[in-house]
């Protein structure tokens, strides 16, 4: 899908483009290309006269291959942003080019981002700008409000992390902790772990592409202290998601300590049995021996002394256990 975007009112105006005839009647500020065809890369192209690379969203991590600048004066950028999908939270790899200086072609102050799958956080600025007039002025402040949204969308799934895990927490330390329930916690906990990696990874990526654009010098004075505090916002992300580490290992330690305590009842049960039945089998291995002279073995009473003896031995013990809290 090739959706525009212009600067009417101050406000950002979406269109969407499914001809090179309607691409010439606008003149977009953003060019958002989702999962782009060939035909439309090729409008992108006659139009614009800006080829984009095949490789424009390889999953490269060294700084140099994610963020350059082109010899005709073409920036691109490639950054990570979060979906966190309750089912499969993920992050989609986006790519940005930004023409500032180039006047010879028509994409001078247009910027083009492609990438595979709707981000939220693209819906997220679409929603405000088309709200808050002036809140966009050019391409370079599209891009920093796309940065600006992204940190802000991974504080509050970092929000939503800490609700459930105060969930977890409240089922962990009431006390009744069954196999079956720390089995249930310990996977929910797992995904809030992979999440609060996932959203750390991205503000790690969003801090290198804001710290990319304040170093190549694009930004005017007031875009520059906005993309300060968005590093500032960064930086308070950071210790958020490693509190929010803490607090997982200490549940993950909490939950695998219940299942050790439910084990060790399970270990202590069939440790008094055992104890508990060793005088039964100490006097039946007495009157199992095999000697001629056995005071009891020639009385009427012997067999139901031995029983008698055998089964106050296992009750004394059995009962002593008890009074000591032992069978708890």
């Amino acid at each position: 899908m090739l959706n525009i975007f212009t600067l009417a009112h101050g406000r950002l105006v979406q269109e969407e483009i499914e001809s090179l005839e309607e691409l010439s009647r606008f003149q977009p500020i953003w060019v958002d290309l989702e999962s782009p065809t060939l035909e439309e890369k090729r409008w992108i192209k006659q139009y614009f006269g800006l080829s984009i690379p095949e490789d424009a969203m390889d999953e490269d991590i060294e700084e140099s291959a994610r963020f350059y600048e082109e010899d005709n004066g073409e920036l691109h950028i490639r950054s990570d942003f979060l979906i966190a999908d309750a089912e499969e939270p993920r992050t989609v790899r986006c790519a940005f080019i930004l023409n500032q200086h180039n006047t010879d072609l028509k994409s001078r102050g247009v910027l083009f981002s492609i990438h595979d799958e709707d981000v939220p956080v693209f819906r997220l600025l679409r929603m405000r700008a088309r709200r808050a007039p002036g809140l966009i002025a050019d391409a370079k402040e599209v891009l920093l409000k796309l940065f600006d949204a992204d940190a802000e969308y991974s504080a509050d799934t970092l929000e939503g992390i800490y609700d459930e895990l105060e969930k977890a927490s409240t089922l962990v330390l009431s006390g009744d902790v069954t196999d079956e329930l720390a089995g249930e916690v310990l996977g929910a906990i797992a995904r809030q772990e992979d999440l609060n990696g996932r959203i750390r990874r991205n503000v790690m990526d969003t801090r290198r592409a804001v710290s990319f654009m304040m170093r190549s010098k694009m930004l005017n004075a007031e875009q520059f202290e906005e993309a300060r505090q968005i590093l500032r916002d960064i930086d308070s992300l950071d210790s958020h998601t490693a509190f929010l580490f803490d607090k997982i290992n200490f549940l993950m330690d909490a939950t695998v300590g219940f299942i050790n305590i439910n084990q060790n009842k399970i270990i202590k049960i069939f440790s008094v049995a055992s104890v508990a039945l060793l005088p039964p089998t100490l006097i039946a291995s007495l009157y199992g021996m095999n000697f001629q002279y056995m005071p009891e073995l020639s009385e009427k009473w012997g067999y139901p002394y031995a029983l008698a003896m055998m089964v106050a031995s296992a009750v004394v013990p059995m009962w002593y256990f008890r009074r000591r809290g032992w069978l708890k």
